[in-house]
């Protein structure tokens, strides 16, 4: 027994990542860089779920009829200007620019141009973080957002309106997918399902937060402006974040990462005195073995590759349309607008918590299946629970709870999965398909003014087949970072 203990031992100090050894799984360090990027992700949340809000169903009327009775949402095809109930909100984009009737499916394209440019954040600042590091690419980012988020509220018209929007949205792309990666290449492998859940919880506070603005702040433009202007705070990343040195190291600028890991031990409490030489040794290795060229084209080379990033991105696929749609379905089930985004947000936060358990013990494979599986029920369910504005809720943020784990677990597993010389890319690539997802979900969501069962059986089903998928995916708990395809394939 004890021989096989300490073969054991000796084989974990073996598979030792270099990296974690000379800086440490976690400490200070990596905290604050943590809570730094962490904050990112109130923005993100805000700019992402901010169409709730911007617009919200609102009841109307035709302009040129003279009744006192209620506003009755009946569009005529001789009216020509229309009269919005603002007994709740006192400005939307649907009032100010008419987004009804014949108009209205400028409102779901508004929310699916957005996402489109998500989509195209994730693609662009994942290839450029794969060339040129991480920190520069992440920073223009948050300089894109601030001004973009800002100079939207200041819109003359629904083009105008549109078209900053999805400025925004390549920039809050950009951030998500540079700041996540950067995160999990400082941590090790003991803590990161930890903290790349913990990532997530941001997120669900911004989500929740978000009905704070909405109740107080009436007006669109107001709104918008008040979750634009916090992000001037990231402007200081410029002096606070470093490069990751795992980045440098597999782009040969070892005296970078040498430089960047000596601060990092030293903050940890670390002896500094081997790590340039241990460093050396790793960065030979790697370049040895890496591809002078890889792309995110490589992740479909193999068989195997192709087949666990199919399966990877289709799961994130599931989390793109389930999360955001089923998060605006609620939107619209009958009540408080502000109580019910609230409810729905507050259930995302010991759902986050509570997967993080559910990786150590269960691994990502099984927690994802579990999470999907909630999800698809949940919403299969509502097909056959009688309407009523309370069970409908509940039952959708059971699948929202479901969904916030999901999330949670398929950031952390591809950011395990895709090896270093094409993380970015490859995060970037799930992420992608994530909003294509999410580009699909306001359509989905509102395809219950046709049918109120089209939405919920979408949005059960897609969940199931996601977790049949999970069965090729391997689980990647406790295991080193893969560094080259070759290790990816393993």
């Amino acid at each position: 027994m004890l021989e096989i203990e300490t073969k054991d031992a000796e084989c974990q100090k073996i598979n030792e990542d270099p990296l974690t050894k000379a800086i440490g799984a976690i400490g200070k360090w990596q905290i604050w860089i943590c809570f730094v990027v962490f904050l990112v992700k109130f923005p993100v949340a805000w700019h992402q779920m901010s169409i709730i809000f911007l617009a919200p169903p609102v009841n109307f009327t035709c302009a040129s009829e003279q009744s006192n009775e209620a506003f009755i949402n009946v569009c005529n095809a001789s009216c020509t200007g229309y009269e919005y109930d603002r007994s709740i909100f006192k400005e939307t984009i649907v009032s100010q620019w008419d987004l009804v009737c014949d108009r209205q499916w400028l409102k779901n394209l508004t929310q699916t141009v957005f996402m489109l440019g998500i989509l195209v954040g994730n693609m662009v600042f994942g290839h450029l973080s794969d060339r040129f590091g991480r920190r520069i690419p992440f920073l223009i980012a948050v300089f894109l957002q601030l001004i973009s988020g800002v100079t939207t509220a200041y819109s003359i018209n629904w083009y105008m309106f549109t078209t900053l929007r999805f400025l925004l949205a390549v920039a809050t792309g950009g951030t998500m997918v540079t700041s996540f990666v950067l995160t999990m290449e400082l941590i090790g492998a003991k803590y990161r399902e930890s903290i790349g859940i913990i990532y997530q919880i941001p997120f669900n506070l911004g989500h929740l937060t978000l009905p704070l603005f909405g109740y107080y702040i009436r007006d669109w433009s107001t709104f918008q402006l008040a979750i634009s202007l916090p992000s001037v705070i990231f402007l200081s990343y410029y002096y606070l974040l470093p490069e990751s040195p795992r980045w440098l190291l597999t782009a040969s600028k070892t005296e970078e990462a040498v430089k960047i890991m000596e601060v990092a031990a030293k903050r940890n409490g670390l002896p500094t005195e081997g790590i340039a030489s241990s460093i050396q040794k790793m960065a030979v290795e790697v370049s040895n073995k890496q591809e002078e060229h890889a792309s995110f084209l490589a992740l479909f080379r193999t068989p195997r590759l192709r087949a666990r990033t199919i399966a990877i991105c289709f799961n994130w696929f599931v989390c793109g349309l389930c999360f955001f749609g089923v998060s605006q379905y609620i939107g619209h089930v009958s009540g408080n607008i502000f109580t019910n985004v609230a409810i729905s947000a507050a259930i995302q936060v010991p759902g986050t918590l509570i997967s993080i358990y559910a990786n150590r013990v269960l691994g990502r494979k099984m927690t994802l299946i579990s999470a999907n599986c909630v999800t698809g029920l949940s919403c299969l369910l509502i097909v056959f629970i009688p309407h009523s504005g309370a069970s409908h809720l509940t039952l959708g943020c059971i699948g929202l709870w479901g969904m916030s784990i999901s999330f949670a677990t398929v950031y952390l597993y591809a950011g395990e999965l895709f090896p270093t010389v094409v993380r970015n890319s490859g995060v970037g690539l799930s992420s992608t398909v994530a909003r294509i997802g999410s580009m699909v979900a306001p359509f989905v969501a509102t395809l219950s003014h046709k049918s109120p069962w089209l939405p919920p059986i979408v949005f059960g089903v897609v969940p199931l087949v996601g977790a049949g998928l999970c069965i090729i995916l391997p689980d990647t708990r406790g295991r080193k970072l893969p560094d080259t395809l070759e290790e990816g394939e393993t």
